[in-house]
C-alpha cells in the first residue's frame, strides 16, 4: 500500500479538478430544449389558480425557480422543470431534466409537456367571436393569453379527481394525493427532495384499496382507483381513446367509469387539453347541478328553468371553445375570491 502525501496547492488542485469534473458530469447528463406554444399564451395568469398545481409546487416561488414535475417518458418517469419567457404574444418554454434524454424521449416528453402547458390550444377565434358576449368579453381582455393546464394524461387527472372529489379542504387532498403516489409510483428525487411520479396503470392495480385508505382517501375510493387502473391494464378502458375523441363520447365515456359522476365527468372534460366540451343537463330533484348550472346561473337566470336551446344561446359565442371559454370564467371567480379574501 502507498500513502501519497500532497501539499495543500496540490490537494486545491485535486479538488478543483474533482469539481470541475462533477460540474461537467452534470452539464453533459442534463438535456435542455424550448417548446413553442400557439399565441396568446401567458403562462403566468396560472399561477392564480392553486388546482393547476399538486403538493409539492408553490406558486410563490415557481416564477423565479421554474415549475418542477415528474414527466412520463414510456416505461420510465423523469424530473423536468420548466421556465416560461414571459412573452404572451411570443410564448415559449425552456425545458431541463437532470438526465440525458434522446431525440425519441424528448419527443416523448413533449406529448406529455404540452398537454400540462396547453401548447396546441389555438383558442385565437375565441377572442373574435365572444369579444361582445356579455359574460365573457370584458373577461377575455382582462385574462388575456389564458390557457388551461391539466396533469400530464388524462388517467393522471382521473386519479387527481377521485381523490380530492367531495373535500373542501384542497391541501389536505392534495396531502393525499401525494401520498398515494409515493406508495405507488416511481420514487423520483430532485434537489434532495422526493417528487414521486404518478402511479400507471400496472402500478396501481394491485394495490389493495385499504392500503390506499390508510394514506387518506376513502377505502371506496381506493376500490375507483384501482378498478380503473385495473380496466387500463386489461385494455377495457382506453385513455387515449377518452382524451381525443369528441367532447359528447368523451363525457358518456368518462361518466361510464366507477366513481364519475355527471359533475365529475363535466370537470374531467375541460382536462383533455382540448377547446371543445360540452356540458349536459343534470337534474336532480328539479335542481340543475355542475358546471351548467354554474355557467347559466352566471349569465343571470334561473339554471333550473333553463332549457337546452335556451342555453345554447346563451353559450353561442362558446361554439368550439366550450372548454377554453369556461377557463375564463373559472380563473376570473378564483382572481375575485383572493381579491375579497385580501380586503378582509
Amino acid at each position: 500500500m502507498f500513502l501519497i502525501l500532497r501539499t495543500n496547492d496540490e490537494r486545491q488542485q485535486a479538488d478543483l479538478y474533482l469539481l470541475f469534473r462533477i460540474q461537467t458530469f452534470i452539464i453533459f447528463t442534463m438535456s435542455n430544449w424550448t417548446l413553442k406554444s400557439i399565441p396568446p399564451h401567458d403562462w403566468y395568469l396560472c399561477l392564480d389558480v392553486g388546482s393547476y398545481f399538486d403538493h409539492e409546487h408553490n406558486p410563490e416561488i415557481i416564477f423565479e425557480e421554474g415549475f418542477t414535475r415528474p414527466v412520463p417518458i414510456g416505461d420510465t418517469d423523469v424530473i423536468a422543470t420548466v421556465f416560461f419567457n414571459g412573452d404572451p404574444e411570443n410564448p415559449e418554454f425552456h425545458i431541463e431534466t437532470t438526465e440525458s434524454l434522446n431525440k425519441e424521449e424528448i419527443e416523448s416528453a413533449n406529448k406529455s409537456l404540452t398537454k400540462i402547458l396547453g401548447l396546441d390550444m389555438d383558442i385565437r377565434p375565441l377572442y373574435d367571436q365572444a369579444a361582445k358576449d356579455p359574460l365573457l368579453g370584458d373577461k377575455l381582455t382582462a385574462l388575456y393569453g389564458l390557457k388551461r393546464m391539466t396533469r400530464a394524461n388524462l388517467f393522471e387527472d382521473i386519479q387527481n379527481r377521485i381523490v380530492e372529489m367531495q373535500m373542501n379542504h384542497k391541501p389536505t387532498a392534495k396531502k393525499m394525493m401525494f401520498a398515494v403516489r409515493e406508495a405507488y409510483g416511481t420514487a423520483l428525487v430532485h434537489k434532495g427532495k422526493n417528487i414521486p411520479a404518478w402511479p400507471r396503470p400496472h402500478q396501481l392495480m394491485k394495490a389493495d384499496p385499504m392500503s390506499i385508505r390508510n394514506l387518506g382517501p376513502t377505502k371506496r375510493k381506493g376500490e375507483y382507483l384501482t378498478g380503473l387502473a385495473s380496466d387500463i391494464a386489461s385494455k377495457i378502458i382506453d385513455m387515449e381513446y377518452i382524451a381525443h375523441c369528441n367532447p359528447q363520447e368523451a363525457y358518456d365515456l368518462l361518466t361510464g367509469i366507477k366513481g364519475i359522476g355527471p359533475t365529475a365527468g363535466q370537470d374531467l372534460m375541460m382536462m383533455r387539453g382540448k377547446t371543445q366540451a360540452v356540458f349536459p343537463s343534470n337534474m336532480q330533484k328539479g335542481e340543475e347541478k355542475g358546471l351548467r348550472r354554474w355557467i347559466t346561473w352566471s349569465y343571470g337566470e334561473d339554471p333550473n328553468k333553463t332549457s337546452e336551446d335556451r342555453f345554447q344561446e346563451l353559450i353561442k359565442n362558446w361554439k368550439g371553445y366550450e372548454a377554453a371559454a369556461l377557463e375564463f370564467l373559472y380563473v376570473n371567480w378564483i382572481i375575485r375570491e383572493k381579491e375579497k379574501k385580501a380586503k378582509k
